[in-house]
């Protein structure tokens, strides 16, 4: 693989490379962060919000949820075993492979399917809930076909929650040390963040929008937003995930939660 680049994408070749990349590092991932994320808990960022503790999503029992981009299904295995009705799609097939050994080891079974964001395989007004912790949203082209779709599979007065990169983060460079605290990026410049293995070819794509991007793609799709939560870093907490660590994360924000209803 080589560096990083800035270039555009499109729908079909963004979801390629989201594919090739999650299906090729799925073990890795999990190998890395799984003792951070468990098998069956609800972690919303690198900051550690918990979903058990900051109950973002509300009461959950008897909800019907999807979770969008869910990986290996972690956040979805929480929520059944609160007694949600849950069922689950990732783009990649090998993290749908993990979530089957994950739900063999606990004992929880997650209902899950291989799918993309732009084209959510329900029908229409089906979940009371949405939700994704850093899962599709940031890897689609098209944030604003993605939330239409959430929109038209949510209930009238349903909830969508998900964590993102916050914005700002992306003026920075991918180093979580204080010499990484400066501005490299401009945050006006929506060019994904790009890697491309030694033919050129995409194998890895993440996209940047602003914070008034995503008020107005939600908009836009009919939602209502009712919150917005920059998590700080807390105290003690020593983790590093990539750009995210203690040095900067008590100083500026890594990750957003959007709250939203549907109109």
């Amino acid at each position: 693989m080589t560096g990083p680049v800035r270039v555009e994408l499109t729908e079909a070749e963004t979801s390629r490379a989201s594919r090739a990349y999650w299906n090729s590092a799925a073990g890795e991932y999990l190998a890395e962060h799984g003792d951070f994320l468990g098998d069956d808990r609800f972690i919303w960022c690198p900051e550690g919000v918990d979903e058990e503790h900051a109950h973002l999503l509300g009461p959950v029992r008897g909800r019907r949820i999807l979770e969008v981009g869910c990986g290996a299904a972690q956040c979805s295995r929480w929520l059944v075993k609160q007694g949600a009705d849950v069922v689950a799609f990732d783009i990649s097939l090998e993290q749908l492979r993990i979530a089957r050994e994950l739900d063999a080891r606990t004992g929880t079974v997650v209902r899950t399917v291989a799918a993309d964001a732009t084209a959510i395989p329900y029908r229409d007004a089906t979940f009371d809930i949405v939700c994704s912790a850093f899962g599709a949203l940031p890897f689609v082209a098209d944030a604003g076909t993605a939330l239409r779709e959430i929109a038209r599979t949510l209930k009238p007065g349903g909830l969508l929650v998900f964590s993102v990169t916050h914005p700002f983060r992306w003026t920075m460079p991918d180093d979580p040390t204080p010499a990484g605290l400066r501005i490299t990026h401009s945050y006006f410049d929506r060019t994904p963040y790009v890697e491309v293995d030694a033919a050129g070819t995409p194998v890895y794509a993440e996209h940047h929008r602003t914070t008034g991007d995503w008020i107005r793609e939600l908009t836009d799709a009919r939602f209502v937003v009712d919150d917005l939560l920059e998590p700080e870093w807390p105290a003690g907490h020593d983790l590093v995930w990539g750009g995210w660590g203690p040095d900067r994360g008590r100083l500026v924000p890594g990750t957003a939660i959007w709250s939203a209803h549907k109109q």
